[in-house]
């Protein structure tokens, strides 16, 4: 099997790259080249191109022809033109990387399925996303383009300690092991799904090649749920302290921190359990086995064992600083 990855060195994708090449497909990445934090597997090629240069991605498949390629870089329904474009007969299957987020916000049940209605009138990154989906749909209804649709939810690696306000990177865990409080969206008692990437490469790589997948969408989630509170808890756990936690509603961080508003209530603030029922269907060995207490403690093994990942964001930490001196909430200490 001969696939191609955009992007290939990402949180999401080198799960993916890593899985397909021990598993002997033939992979190639499509990227720059450039600032790769690790090393590709042996054996996976690189393609080097600008995504955005549509004459050069044509030029280096030129001579090409793929089972898969799989879209992690679409942002807008411009970008799945030049797919079309580009790959339109040069492969067997084409998986758009959308998002989990593009789901009906805020939903009116609880339990997502795919059949859950597309609609985010909070967050642009959602919105092009849809529209994404939209142009890859309208062009297999019309041209048979061989599209299959991929829903992540929060999906993280061991590069990534995941959080709803504060970043990705070592900020909360810094705050935290310094004894400094986080901020925790709402109550903290919505539901969320965290999914490790190892567990979704499993998902990803079982829709390549099948053809019941063409025209359809799955999301690939773990069926573990937790609060906000939970997960944060976890992530203490995994640095070894207690966490200090303040709860600050969505909208109130939003007013002192507008450019967090659109993915608190376009995503985070609210509740989101996933019915995968579908994908297990198509992918009967896809099964979430890494719960989020485990996960999170491969990301600090990950951070802890050399000092120069663990990077701040000192504007970021600023930020929390200011939103919880503006509140003047009492900080909560989880018994």
């Amino acid at each position: 099997m001969k696939i191609l990855l955009t992007g290939g060195t990402g949180n999401l994708s080198y799960a993916v790259t890593e899985l397909a090449a021990s598993r002997g497909f033939r992979v190639s990445v499509l990227n720059r080249g450039l600032n790769r934090s690790r090393p590709l597997p042996d054996g996976v090629r690189v393609l080097g191109a600008d995504l955005g240069d549509r004459s050069a991605v044509k030029a280096v498949v030129a001579d090409e022809h793929f089972d898969a390629v799989i879209q992690f870089r679409a942002f807008t329904a411009a970008d799945v033109e030049n797919d079309i474009a580009i790959f339109g007969d040069r492969i067997n299957q084409y998986i758009l990387i959308s998002s989990a987020s593009v789901y009906q916000k805020p939903p009116v049940h609880y339990r997502i399925t795919e059949s859950t209605p597309l609609d985010n009138q909070f967050w642009e990154y959602s919105r092009g996303k849809i529209a994404c989906e939209y142009r890859a749909m309208q062009a297999y209804q019309d041209q048979r383009f061989p599209v299959t649709i991929v829903r992540p939810s929060y999906t993280y690696d061991c590069t990534w300690i995941p959080a709803a306000v504060g970043g990705r990177d070592y900020t909360v865990t810094n705050r935290m092991r310094h004894g400094k409080p986080i901020i925790v969206h709402g109550d903290g008692q919505s539901l969320w799904t965290m999914t490790h990437a190892s567990d979704f490469a499993v998902g990803l790589l079982g829709l390549v090649g099948n053809q019941q997948a063409l025209g359809e969408s799955f999301h690939i989630t773990s069926d573990e749920v937790l609060t906000w509170d939970q997960i944060y808890q976890a992530i203490g756990d995994a640095a070894g302290v207690r966490p200090r936690l303040v709860h600050i509603a969505s909208e109130r961080i939003g007013r002192l921190a507008p450019d967090w508003l659109a993915f608190l209530l376009g995503d985070k603030a609210c509740t989101m359990v996933f019915d995968n029922s579908k994908i297990k269907r198509a992918v009967p060995e896809f099964r979430a086995r890494v719960s989020f207490a485990a996960g999170v403690r491969r990301s600090m093994a990950w951070f802890d064992e050399d000092e120069s990942r663990k990077q701040v964001n000192r504007e970021v930490d600023a930020m929390i600083d200011r939103i919880i001196a503006a509140d003047r909430l009492t900080v909560s200490e989880p018994g």
